[in-house]
């Protein structure tokens, strides 16, 4: 659910790390990229996909990198799926922000949602080398119980 509320930075901030707290985090094992499919041909749902997105002109598909495509920009991948009685609205901006302070690099983030699971759910991408470092920067985010 999207919310609009007036806060001051410093309430967004406990906010959104007592969302950080209650979200379920996983890092993803492996590389991942992009594998494109002209938009006459959607591609396969094999199982591998974390998302298919579409512009005007191609299917990007993330999948497992397997070392084939050797072209291809490759990414350390992690996730979110979120608590559904949490306001998450601006998680992405706060979080990708943080991470780029710290990492000095920028992310990418493809969200979906399952209303089994509570709701919305993020796939956040980064270098493959800063994946263990964009983990330690969630991690020191996360108060150390959920508040509920």
């Amino acid at each position: 659910m999207v919310s609009v509320s007036v806060e001051k930075p410093e309430e967004t901030e406990r906010r959104l790390r007592r969302v950080l707290a209650a979200a379920e985090f996983v890092v993803h094992p492996g590389a991942w990229y992009f594998e494109e499919s002209p938009l006459t041909a959607p591609p396969q749902l094999t199982g591998r996909e974390l998302a298919v997105v579409r512009d005007e002109e191609v299917w990007s598909a993330l999948v497992p990198w397997s070392g084939a495509a050797r072209e291809a920009e490759v990414f350390g991948v992690f996730s979110f799926h979120f608590s559904a009685d949490l306001d998450n609205s601006g998680f992405v901006g706060w979080l990708a922000t943080a991470l780029k302070r710290e990492l000095g690099t920028g992310v990418f983030v493809v969200c979906g949602s399952n209303s089994r699971r509570g709701g919305i759910f993020d796939y956040w991408g980064c270098p493959t080398d800063l994946l263990p470092k964009a983990a330690q920067v969630v991690e020191a985010l996360r108060p150390n119980t959920p508040p509920r």
